[in-house]
């Protein structure tokens, strides 16, 4: 090439590329020869290739778009379900999808955790489902304090206020740093520089979520701030999208059984089916059988890592974000009316007093009979059958329903813990506004899908035990003592009895429980003994389930949602020798580190959940500010009182603030607020009536003002700060008797 040629476009981006180390324009003239006046059209062409975004310019250097540099700031992100370590560049600015960086520490390199952020030499990887392999140059930040906020913007930049309930600060963000965000748009921002006593910590924009106001961006909002997966890889779409329906072969055939699904209305997927038998001796023989999803999601497959990472589905009003792609969750594992399905089945047979005598695996293939959705089914157990359970009441409704009676007698006999807390349902217009929120109403056909869950489980916990394989428990520990105690002094302050000095068995607090049913303080001993108890959670050791009052459970019946399920479905295949896709070495190796992993997904997804709910109710509360409601004090904090409102289920805060004209003392002990000048006791359990004084969507919070406690006005001492301005001492006094004889009014009732 002499000097007056100059390379085309196409030339000096295969240079780029294949010379990441070399490539500034110095470096590309000398490559090509050119020198002198030709510079000037050298300069053109590379100004040219970063307008069209071929390439970005950093430095005095110039990158293909579309790769990474040689040695670039990286984020690590969390294990996959393999143990890899991948981390994603902090700057992309391609075209195409994010590049995958599996991040390979040596021996002498320290340890880093989710989220840190290191310097990496990155070294392309042809032929694996990731494009990079990085090596630790140096460490250098611990991982980043994120923030999910609104963004103001002002001359010097602007300000993120947090949508989070738990923070109250705003941060500080530099011209520099907006992103171009827009004023009043949802952000995501992390923290710049160490965090000072002084002033509003610093932070830098690094992704903008749009319109908070948007309809449906409630859900957006949780699944931003919990860090949720909500895209698939690629890969991972193009594995499911590659799956082909199981065969036959090597399953047994099930197809003539009478197995139907039972789900909501509005479900989408079919993970379980169900059918039974009634046997002479008055007993049943039940059958559960569960998609066969091990057979399309393979150990160390893009799709199995994915699923591992998510853990769980996460279930929000307005949309679902799933743990499997939608061509399985929805298509090929579903177990659709009409269609062969493999599943792993499980043949149960009850005794006549509905013990379980004897259970039996499959790998099997089925063909559902009908898919109804729980409202359908009760019609027809009820004697009201439509046109499509008229023709199943001899061969189906009738034989389940019998063998839910069985069920019921010998849970009786087990006593698991009876909670009754009524789950509220946010009901959206098609351009996503809440339109009601109503209480889901809880059928017989709701239990029965239960009971036989739950039977399946314990026949697989009970079924990989016998074979002496490694498998996840669903554990769930008895409550502590310190709760307890807490459960005790509520229920006393409700008039009720909780024995103590005694083993704790379900059965103490079914009493309790049973005492307060009907009473007004039904609802309030149901939510105080939820929060007594510990969390469940996934182990590779059988600690037993309180709960349910079984010595040995696990999940099995919905791997479409659950990771969980997943391993003991495989653990189940590996037992029985039905395929090389069952449980492998190393999966048995990391059992420890899946059950921390999923339990930390379920509980991010809980509380995902959890805001979006209170989001929406607050969205819905918000025009009817100013309005008075009646609920029930739920929970008391030095700050104030937690208040569940009666016709929605929300809780709102009534701030110290607005609680009378005097001082109020909090006592951790007894659980209760003290007025300073009254005595007056505020504690959980008493009915209130409030005015809903703020409602904000944006967090989910409700602040409320107190103006009825039991059925009288609250009695106000000496006004806050000042002296005089209350009333009487004598009225005062009477007002105080007044609210004590209504508390105990309401307990004798």
């Amino acid at each position: 090439m002499t000097q007056t040629q100059i390379p085309s476009k196409a030339q000096i981006l295969e240079w780029v590329s294949d010379n990441p180390d070399a490539n500034s324009k110095r470096d590309i003239a000398k490559a090509f020869g050119i020198k002198g006046a030709a510079r000037i059209e050298l300069k053109r062409l590379l100004k040219e290739l970063e307008a069209e975004g071929h390439l970005e310019r950093r430095r005095r250097h110039y990158l293909d778009a579309e790769t990474l540099p040689p040695v670039t700031v990286l984020e690590l992100l969390a294990p996959d379900g393999s143990g890899d370590l991948f981390a994603r560049p902090l700057e992309w600015s391609g075209t195409g999808p994010m590049p995958r960086i599996l991040y390979a520490p040596l021996k002498a390199d320290p340890a880093l955790g989710r989220g840190d952020r290191f310097l990496g030499r990155l070294m392309p990887v042809l032929g694996e489902d990731y494009q990079y392999r990085a090596r630790l140059i140096r460490r250098i930040t611990a991982s980043a304090n994120r923030i999910t906020g609104i963004f103001r913007k002002d001359s010097e930049g602007g300000r993120i206020l947090p949508i989070d309930k738990g923070q109250d600060k705003e941060w500080r963000v530099r011209a520099d740093a907006t992103l171009d965000a827009e004023n009043g748009e949802l952000v995501q921002g992390e923290q710049i520089g160490p965090r000072g006593r002084m002033g509003l910590p610093q932070a830098r924009i690094i992704e903008r979520l749009g319109d908070p106001s948007a309809p449906r961006a409630v859900s957006l909002i949780a699944i931003h701030q919990h860090g949720i997966p909500d895209e698939f890889p690629q890969k991972a779409l193009d594995e499911a999208e590659a799956a082909k329906p199981a065969p036959l072969k090597g399953r047994d055939d099930l197809r003539h059984l009478p197995l139907v699904t039972i789900d909501p209305s509005d479900a989408r997927d079919h993970d379980d089916a169900v059918a039974a038998f009634v046997e002479e001796d008055g007993g049943a023989t039940i059958w559960v059988a569960i998609a066969d999803v091990a057979h399309y999601v393979r150990p160390g497959s893009a799709l199995d890592r994915e699923a591992w990472g998510r853990g769980n589905s996460t279930y929000f009003p307005d949309r679902v974000v799933p743990m499997l792609p939608e061509a399985l969750s929805a298509d090929l594992c579903s177990l659709h009316e009409g269609v062969d399905r493999p599943v792993l089945a499980v043949e149960m047979r009850l005794d006549a007093q509905g013990n379980k005598t004897g259970h039996r695996f499959h790998r099997a293939m089925m063909n559902s009979r009908a898919s109804l959705a729980y409202e359908q089914a009760q019609a027809g157990a009820d004697g009201v059958p439509d046109a499509q359970t008229a023709p199943l009441m001899d061969d189906v409704i009738r034989p389940l329903w019998h063998a839910y009676g069985l069920l019921k007698g010998a849970r009786e006999r087990r006593q698991p813990l009876e909670l009754d807390l009524p789950e509220r349902r946010i009901e959206l217009s098609p351009e996503g506004r809440v339109t009601a929120v109503a209480f889901r109403e809880r059928l017989d056909a709701h239990k029965l899908i239960e009971e036989f869950m739950v039977l399946a489980n314990v026949a697989a916990s009970e079924e990989l035990t016998r074979h002496k394989r490694p498998l996840l428990f669903r554990v769930h520990e008895e409550p502590s003592l310190a709760k307890m105690d807490a459960l005790r002094e509520v229920a006393q302050a409700s008039g009720f009895t909780l024995a103590k000095g005694q083993v704790l068995h379900t059965s103490h607090l079914n009493r309790l429980l049973s005492q307060a049913e009907g009473s007004d303080f039904d609802e309030l001993i149901n939510i105080s003994t939820l929060r007594s108890m510990t969390q469940a959670y996934y182990h590779p050791e059988n600690f037993g389930h309180f709960g349910l009052s079984l010595k040995s459970y696990a999940h099995f019946t919905s791997p479409i949602r659950r990771y969980a399920d997943l391993v003991v479905h495989r653990a189940l295949i590996s037992a029985h020798g039905w395929g090389k896709d069952g449980l492998t070495e190393d999966q048995v190796e990391r059992l420890p580190e899946t059950a921390t992993h999923i339990s930390e997904t379920e509980r991010r997804s809980m509380a995902a959940e959890r805001d979006t709910t209170d989001r929406y109710l607050a969205a819905f509360l918000a025009e009817r500010v100013g309005t008075e409601m009646t609920g029930r004090i739920s929970g008391i904090q030095k700050f104030g009182a937690f208040v569940k409102l009666d016709e929605t289920g929300a809780d709102g805060l009534l701030p110290i603030r607005a609680i009378g004209q005097e001082y109020f003392h909090f006592d951790p002990d007894r659980q209760m607020l003290i007025g300073s000048d009254t005595g007056l006791e505020i504690g959980i359990g008493q009915r209130v009536t409030v005015r809903l004084a703020e409602a904000l969507p944006l967090t989910g919070g409700l602040l409320l003002d107190l103006l009825e406690l039991e059925g009288a006005t609250l009695p106000r001492g000496p006004s806050k700060g000042r002296r005089g301005g209350g009333p009487g001492r004598m009225a005062v006094k009477s007002r105080l008797a007044e609210i004590k004889r209504a508390t105990k009014r309401r307990r004798k009732r």
